[in-house]
């Protein structure tokens, strides 16, 4: 006999199991050693039913979702459920063996028992700010294969028992250029497990583990209701876009093609006549072309809905192997998240054209750059991993979104004062990008200028993009947003155009570091803009008096 469920004790389980979700994310960040993960908060935390299926997300880096999915599933090949026991952890970050999407992520897992039974696993995923690999940072797009890019790790029990298990945590030190760090933030992620153990283990006790799991399974199924009444408001049919990453060598392109048909109740995307996987690192592993999917989908359709495997049950994903989103090893797959912004494009302009009322134009993906080499203040070495963030596009209805990470990205630049107390570098300037915007109707959101000063001698960068070639595709008639760059001494006789990919450029001391970031894409014809938002425009310095009367003024409306 089916367990009757009360629908308001369900909304109770759900919401406490989510905002355990947050707390680990709370003590993930409080506890971990690494700007990247303190400051930035590039890290995720999930809990999962014992058939490992997602029931509560935090809201921090979307694609850290791919990682996720399925991990319990690999987990549970290796390691059958007998022989698991209270405290025992595992740990894994290869997307080829049941880990994350990139080697940067490490994912930890633990089982929560109750008695001899597990009901739940609670995980968390931290990005490592070197795992070892070819260039500091171990990513880079120009690696071109996975054995490049740093340690690999299938599923194994980093911790038996509640006792570390030191063999695989010096394998994961002896490899990284920073093991101090790793140390802090290996740590970090055990505690918040720990943390995500205590309450889910109180919730269960409370309510009983018959009626937590039918609140659980029954949560997941409005969810699916939920997400398929939204796909049934839009029209049945079949809709196709494309847009395009940068090729191997500069100048070339790859294509992402997707066909999207919507049915009753579910959406097929199909991503077949994409290009073939790609000889750097900027090919979309299959979790990480989910995660997109997944997460561009809620985006549109529902932003409300519960952040769960309910609604994944309406989505079917299908990738060619050995092609750009579905590439095959020992495909380098690093660069994964810029890439993934662009893939967020084709999906976003695939699902515009059955809601042309929330179309989104295309948008400025973050870029990417790790400086490394030695601190004079301290004579340590060290890897400062960053990115910032672009412009996202114009909506059907408004303008995009500045200085934002788009899509499945989600951590957050790391804040100047945090920089230069880490690392020695001086920010010299962090400000929007004046008429990085595209033009429309609805213009895009601006992207980042940021400057920095080198305060060492041995210092390199390497450097990661997209859209320094191709830019964002306006929608309705607007314009493209502006293209990013790299530039060595801005604004000098020494003025360098640096590569969209490169390993290991040397910075010397006192040089500066000018990262642009790419603008969003407007939305309709930029003549239709009214009047008051172009003169708002000026007055805020988005654009100059000059630039308004040629791209906007003429013809527009008051």
């Amino acid at each position: 006999m089916k367990t009757k469920i009360d629908p308001i004790k369900s909304e109770v389980i759900a919401r406490f199991l989510l905002a355990t979700a947050e707390e680990m994310g709370a003590t993930l960040m409080r506890t971990a050693f690494s700007p990247n993960i303190k400051e930035r908060a590039d890290c995720s935390t999930a809990i999962f039913d014992a058939q490992g299926e997602v029931i509560a997300l935090a809201q921090r880096v979307p694609i850290h979702l791919g990682s996720m999915v399925g991990a319990v599933a690999e987990i549970l090949k290796r390691f059958p459920a007998k022989d698991i026991r209270p405290g025992d952890m595992f740990a894994a970050n290869d997307p080829y063996n049941g880990g994350g999407t990139h080697l940067p992520d490490i994912n930890v897992i633990a089982p929560v028992f109750i008695g001899k039974k597990i009901v739940a696993f609670v995980a968390n995923i931290a990005h490592h700010a070197d795992v070892g690999g070819m260039v500091p940072g171990s990513e880079a797009a120009v690696c071109k294969s996975i054995y490049q890019e740093g340690v690999r790790i299938p599923p194994v029990r980093i911790m038996h028992a509640g006792v570390v298990n030191r063999d695989v945590v010096d394998i994961i030190l002896l490899n990284s250029r920073t093991p101090d760090e790793r140390v802090g933030d290996l740590n970090a992620q055990f505690a918040a497990n720990n943390v995500g153990t205590k309450s889910v283990l109180q919730l269960f006790e409370r309510y009983g583990v018959k009626e937590t799991q039918a609140a659980i399974a029954g949560y997941l199924d409005f969810t699916e209701k939920r997400f398929r009444a939204a796909i049934n408001r839009l029209p049945a049919g079949r809709y196709e876009a494309v847009d395009y990453l940068d090729g191997n060598v500069e100048g070339e392109t790859c294509a992402i093609k997707l066909a999207l048909t919507i049915g009753k109740g579910r959406m097929d995307f199909d991503f077949t006549g994409s290009g073939k996987q790609l000889e750097t690192a900027r090919n979309i592993p299959y979790r990480a072309l989910l995660a997109t999917v997944y997460t561009v989908a809620k985006a549109l359709l529902d932003p409300e809905v519960p952040a769960n495997a309910g609604y994944y049950r309406t989505l079917n994903i299908h990738a060619p192997e050995g092609c750009v989103v579905g590439p095959v090893p020992p495909a380098a797959i690093g660069c994964r998240s810029i890439s993934a912004s662009v893939l967020g494009d084709v999906i976003a302009a695939a699902l515009s054209q059955a809601m042309p009322d929330k179309a989104l134009a295309g948008s400025g993906p973050h870029h990417l750059f790790v400086l490394s080499g030695t601190d004079p203040r301290t004579g340590v070495y060290f890897v400062d991993y960053e990115t910032v963030a672009g412009g996202m596009g114009a909506r059907a209805n408004r303008d995009g979104v500045d200085g934002v990470r788009v899509h499945a990205s989600g951590s957050s630049n790391l804040p100047s004062e945090a920089l230069e107390h880490a690392y020695p570098f001086r920010v010299e300037r962090y400000a929007l990008w004046d008429e990085s915007s595209g033009p429309g109707q609805y213009r895009g959101g601006a992207g980042v200028v940021r400057d920095y000063r080198v305060l060492a001698d041995d210092i390199v960068v390497s450097l990661s993009s997209e859209r320094q070639h191709v830019a964002s595709r306006g929608m309705a008639g607007g314009g493209s947003g502006a293209c990013g760059a790299f530039v060595l001494n801005p604004d000098t006789p020494q003025q360098q155009k640096l590569p969209a990919a490169a390993a290991d450029v040397p910075l010397p001391r006192g040089s500066v570091l000018r990262i642009m970031t790419p603008g969003g894409a407007g939305y309709g014809n930029a003549r239709q803009r009214t009047i008051t938002a172009v003169e708002k425009d000026v007055v805020e310095g988005r654009i100059s008096a000059d630039y308004s009367s040629r791209t906007y003024l003429e013809g527009s409306r008051s």
